[in-house]
């Protein structure tokens, strides 16, 4: 039985060598985490196996072929609940290749593993080996690396400052779309429908309630059902694919269009009509339906809104797309419910009008500005190079150019009533648009606009930005001084990298840094060089890694450690550009080959660090090992310094 399994292993050896190109993967592996409870979760090992092939189960006979076998990385942290379990029933038949009865899986195997995980840990790993055959031929054993990762880093302060500013913003909408064309005037119709509607007042206070109610609900699930559909296995394909990104971009426009006057956008007539026949019908349901009638009725109105809010929720969560409809609709739902709940108030409100269709016009301007975000995002990740900053600036300075020129009344639309004198609130937000086209004016010629970092393309985009060339003309002077002198070695080595940066025809680093763009090109510089590594895991789209840039690195400590104690990495995890073959890499983490300079990076980050959210910064050894707590997200530039000096402080206790 030995002779014959190994005559049957060099035959697979031959056979594979003699194949060439075809290269023969019939068993391929996925891996899925499912939490248990608190601290227990389920590693899920699956297999899928091509047709006429299959793979052995884990008890097998001796002298036969080889198990498939699992092997975790030991740690303190983990306590393993009993072995590996085989959750697919396996087939037991004679096996023609061994001459015995074996135990094996055709097109599919579940293996699963129960841990719990004793403290804080953030992934998992292990290798398995197997063996494949068909009815002629056996391949030789396989070994995998795997890895699941349990958790990212906890979001820190300044990440739950953001969630709660996108809840306000998300409320603040809620409030905005009250008072657009489409649901202003709906305010006291429908306050009338409960007073009239109810013999007794309490009867209409409880339906005003339900009414409330009914409308945060509708929202929620609007949320809920993005939440499931826009989940974590979807976030990177929608943030950074073309397709959805220009798509985006063409709603916002149409809907700019819209809000312009240029053409309404309406639901269809039966579905308002239906919903409108229920609500007459009273009571609670007819509380819900009255809801969902001005929820359909408003839509023109308020779709552009909540598109904004579900796409700045499109994060791999599912609490802030919840939370953030749930936000809207409870702002959205308040004064309907305060009006019938208080109807004298009603008294106190201003007067259909005008004004009314000012709000929408300003509103298709916003929209108009905030579209170009989505097709900035396309335009950087795949390299077409048709909106680089100072053209997306142009667009911006434009577009709220002309949003002052309407609110002083100097440009009209076609629903438009006539501006016989302007209001003070109206001046004061003229006053407040013209001050942010005079801000934005000095970008066209490099100016950072920090406060903007992350929505505008990147600083490197720029093709005249005279803080670029002010900054190379000094560096150059530097190191021309200092090559002069011999004094500088320091800068005599910051001048030169160890070799050309891949990708650099189309990647840069921000403010004026030298370095790489391929994490094997840099760890092999930083070796060469005996220096630590920085990397810097981020995104065309990332718009918190502009906003570090801008306001973190900028800051001469932070750029000065960058520029003479590090080797220094930006990891692109979205760009699009297609490897060549050779520089493919099959995951470890979902088994899939990864193609392209984005995908790779993303994998890296995930594999080696658990941790999928840019920006992520690591500092690393000459031997690649991680030398401080790496950071994320965080504005505070001390914090950072102290990052970078705890870094350069280990890396030297280590070489010595």
């Amino acid at each position: 039985m030995i002779r014959k399994a190994l005559t049957l292993f060099i035959a697979a050896l031959l056979f594979s060598f003699l194949a060439g190109a075809q290269i023969l993967d019939p068993v391929k592996w996925s891996y899925e985490l499912k939490k248990i409870d608190k601290n227990e979760y389920d590693l899920i090992l699956k297999a899928k196996i091509d047709s006429n092939w299959h793979l052995y189960s884990q008890k097998l006979p001796g002298g036969g072929p080889v198990p498939t076998s699992f092997t975790f990385d030991s740690s303190a942290k983990i306590q393993f609940i009993g072995k590996v379990q085989e959750k697919s029933k396996p087939i037991e038949q004679y096996d023609s290749n061994f001459a015995m009865m074996l135990k094996f899986y055709a097109k599919e195997a579940i293996f699963v593993q129960r841990v719990i995980v004793k403290s804080d840990l953030d992934s998992i790993k292990g290798k398995l080996e197997f063996m494949s055959c068909d009815n002629k031929q056996c391949l030789p054993p396989k070994d995998i690396d795997f890895a699941f990762v349990l958790k990212a880093p906890e979001m820190d302060a300044q990440g739950d400052m953001s969630l709660w500013l996108f809840l306000i913003g998300a409320f603040g909408a809620g409030l905005v779309a009250l008072i657009t064309p489409c649901v202003f005037p709906m305010v006291p119709m429908t306050v009338s429908f409960f007073m009239h509607g109810a013999k007794k007042r309490s009867h209409s206070i409880r339906s005003a309630l339900i009414f409330g109610a009914s409308i945060t609900a509708i929202y929620t699930v609007v949320g809920s059902v993005v939440a499931v559909i826009f989940g974590p296995d979807f976030v990177h394909w929608i943030s950074t694919n073309w397709i959805p990104n220009v798509l985006f971009f063409i709603i916002f426009v149409i809907f700019a269009a819209s809000f312009l006057g240029m053409f309404e956008i309406t639901l269809p007539s039966w579905m308002i009509t239906k919903s409108d026949k229920k609500a007459d019908k009273g009571g609670a349901s007819g509380a819900f339906f009255m809801a969902l009638t001005t929820v359909l009725i408003s839509f023109s109105c308020t779709g552009p809104i909540v598109a904004i809010i579900i796409v700045k929720s499109i994060s791999g969560e599912i609490l802030k797309p919840v939370l953030g409809m749930f936000s809207f609709g409870l702002a959205f739902s308040l004064p309907f419910t305060l009006f019938a709940l208080f109807p004298s108030w009603l008294n106190n409100l201003p007067k259909s009008g005008g004004w009314l269709n000012a709000v929408k016009v300003v509103l298709g301007f916003l929209e108009l500005a905030l579209g170009l975000k989505f097709l900035s995002v396309a335009d950087q990740t795949y390299h077409w190079g048709i909106l680089d900053r100072e053209i997306y600036l142009a667009f911006w300075i434009v577009i709220f150019f002309l949003m002052g020129l309407y609110l002083l009344g100097k440009l009209k639309f076609a629903h438009d009533s006539e501006v016989t004198h302007i209001s003070v609130p109206r001046l004061l937000l003229a006053i407040i648009t013209f001050t942010f086209v005079i801000y934005l004016v000095p970008g066209m010629f490099g100016a950072p606009l920090k406060a903007l970092s992350g929505y505008l393309p990147p600083q490197q985009t720029h093709d005249f930005d005279l803080n670029a060339i002010i900054r190379k003309n000094a560096k150059e002077i530097i190191f021309s001084n200092a090559n002069n002198n011999n004094s500088d070695t320091t800068a005599k080595k910051r001048k030169e990298l160890c070799e050309k940066p891949k990708y650099a025809d189309f990647l840069t680093l921000p403010q004026g840094l030298d370095g790489y763009f391929d994490y094997d090109q840099a760890l092999a510089c930083a070796r060469a060089q005996k220096k630590p590594l920085f990397i810097d895991f981020t995104g065309h789209g990332c718009v918190n890694c502009r906003e570090m840039e801008a306001k973190v690195w900028s800051d001469s400590k932070v750029l000065s450690l960058l520029s003479d104690k590090y080797v220094v990495v930006a990891l692109y995890v979205d760009d699009k550009k297609s490897l060549p073959q050779n520089e493919w890499v099959t995951s470890i983490y979902d088994g899939k080959v990864k193609k392209d300079i984005g995908t790779k990076f993303a994998d890296l980050q995930v594999t080696k660090f658990g941790v999928p959210s840019q920006p992520f910064y690591v500092l690393l050894d000459n031997d690649g090992k991680v030398l401080v707590k790496p950071r994320a997200y965080n504005l505070n530039i001390q914090a950072f310094v102290d990052f970078l000096e705890n870094g350069i402080k280990e890396f030297d206790k280590r070489t010595k």
